[in-house]
């Protein structure tokens, strides 16, 4: 009898000790991946996302944030519900998705990468802004003109040796030479509605910010145009002999309305 009492009182021992195998975080993880793996979790995000179905691969997703949150799989995942929300054109989602991986992961070798899905994401955004020009919508969109350019920039500046930021130099001088036509149209609207000196100053913004784009010797030809316009003879001179030295070959490619 007192064998089997000792045998109880040391299984008892025994199995209180085996409780503590386990650390709460762990039991706690076990939870909240259903007892999956981060790459039985992440798979299965995999195979929601090429099926279409985002909104459950997110499901998969909160629970290897949630109970993988360091691993390789939940950084993965990241990614890839963002470039799933890029191929839909929820830019806006995206960016937010980005902003909040770049800024838990600012080192990650995958950062590059997240920077540059979401200038593309501006970009895209963007496109379409010229089909407006002069309108309310224009003058709102070239905002995100503005945020594509910073944001290559951004991207050039901060890892100026990976393949995404060779990218981004081509990017960069396309936006530019977009942003110098969006000057350039504003400053022609005010030349037509005789607004001189507002159209002066667009034009002086391209030639002294904006001087490699393709814009450069419009706003020249446009800013003679408008210092005649208010009797400046010696400005607008300087102008036109300037256009002349670097673009001796110009012809205008716009008409004025007066």
């Amino acid at each position: 009898m007192k064998k089997i009492i000792s045998f109880i009182i040391l299984l008892a021992v025994f199995l209180g000790g085996c409780g503590s195998i386990f650390s709460d975080k762990e039991i706690d993880r076990g939870v909240l991946a259903d007892g999956k793996t981060p790459k039985d979790l992440y798979e299965l995000a995999q195979d929601e996302l090429k099926s279409g179905k985002i909104s459950k691969a997110l499901e998969y997703h909160e629970k290897i944030l949630a109970a993988y949150s360091s691993s390789k799989y939940a950084m993965q995942m990241q990614l890839d519900i963002a470039y799933a929300n890029y191929e839909r054109k929820d830019y806006k989602v995206v960016l937010k998705q980005l902003k909040d991986f770049i800024k838990r992961n600012p080192s990650h070798y995958s950062t590059p990468y997240a920077h540059y899905l979401r200038c593309k994401s501006f970009e895209n955004i963007s496109q379409s802004f010229l089909d407006n020009v002069l309108t309310n919508k224009s003058e709102k969109d070239v905002q995100s003109v503005k945020h594509a350019y910073l944001c290559y920039k951004g991207l050039i500046d901060e890892f100026p040796q990976s393949d995404y930021a060779k990218d981004g130099k081509v990017k960069l001088l396309k936006l530019k030479n977009i942003l110098a036509q969006h000057e350039f149209y504003i400053a022609l609207y005010y030349t037509n509605n005789n607004s001189n000196i507002a159209a002066i100053n667009r034009c002086k913004y391209i030639i002294e910010y904006l001087s490699e784009t393709t814009s450069m010797p419009d706003a020249l030809h446009l800013i003679a145009y408008n210092y005649d316009a208010i009797g400046s003879i010696k400005l607008a001179e300087e102008a036109r002999s300037e256009l002349n030295f670097e673009h001796p070959s110009y012809t205008p490619k716009y008409k004025l309305e007066n």
